[in-house]
């Protein structure tokens, strides 16, 4: 199977570094510097094997974290005793975050004057998530695209080995599953993403079930949310489209 996504609201290598911080409420000033290269390198091989676009700027930050992983394995040179207390080997690339955040909080904030108007709006002090009007009147947080590939992720990790040994003669593609989504969407107000992938029975469906996801989000045909942050993902048709089509 082969499906291309472009995706317009890609984010960069920094946003995956502040995702996995906030996820695992990691200290900005501590990072597990082990821990988030090995989290950031499941995040590109998944961004690979979906065949997303991945930038060249992914593959340097992650060579950029296994640079510095490698100084942290050295022991501290004995001649250095006595002098200037030698550099953490992280603190260039905390410096790059707390600076790429200063003017990303200062960018949610320029967007949410621009969307104050509309139904769509951004809650200041929760790292520009937005809150979203469903078409049952209910405020959600609009999911990111990390967010989605971190349900994805686990979605892998939990299904059985055995399902995707299953010798099937259906090719599903990535039309077929937008469709499905699509006409889902017309029977319920909003559907559960992990339950899309319940009775898929190859790898090649799973990966086409979350290209589909992301083609409808391209298509402003949907919205992925949370009730809180880092919860369960939700699908909703996108209300502006929905009223567009009323």
């Amino acid at each position: 199977m082969t499906y291309k996504v472009k995706l317009d609201f890609f984010q960069g290598p920094l946003d995956l570094l502040l995702f996995l911080i906030k996820r695992d409420k990691i200290d900005i000033y501590d990072i597990p510097i082990s821990n988030i290269t090995k989290q950031y390198v499941e995040y590109i091989e998944l961004m690979q094997l979906l065949d997303l676009e991945v930038a060249g700027e992914f593959l340097v930050m992650a060579a950029t974290l296994m640079h510095i992983k490698s100084r942290m394995l050295l022991p501290e040179d004995p001649e250095a005793e006595g002098e200037e207390e030698q550099l953490d080997p992280r603190e260039e690339l905390v410096r790059k975050l707390l600076e790429y955040k200063k003017f990303k909080d200062a960018a949610d904030k320029l967007h949410d004057m621009h969307e104050k108007h509309r139904e769509m709006f951004l809650r200041e002090g929760d790292g520009g998530k937005a809150l979203v009007m469903s078409e049952d009147g209910e405020n959600c947080f609009e999911a990111s695209l990390f967010d989605l590939i971190n349900a994805f992720r686990k979605v892998l990790k939990d299904a059985p080995k055995e399902t995707f040994h299953k010798v099937i003669k259906n090719e599903y593609t990535v039309a077929d599953k937008i469709h499905e989504i699509f006409h889902m969407l017309t029977e319920k107000t909003r559907v559960i993403f992990s339950s899309l992938f319940q009775t898929a029975s190859t790898k090649d469906e799973v990966i086409a079930t979350f290209l589909a996801v992301l083609e409808l989000m391209k298509m402003r045909e949907i919205l992925t949310v949370q009730r809180e942050f880092f919860s369960e993902i939700e699908i909703i048709r996108n209300p502006d489209v929905a009223r567009e089509t009323t």
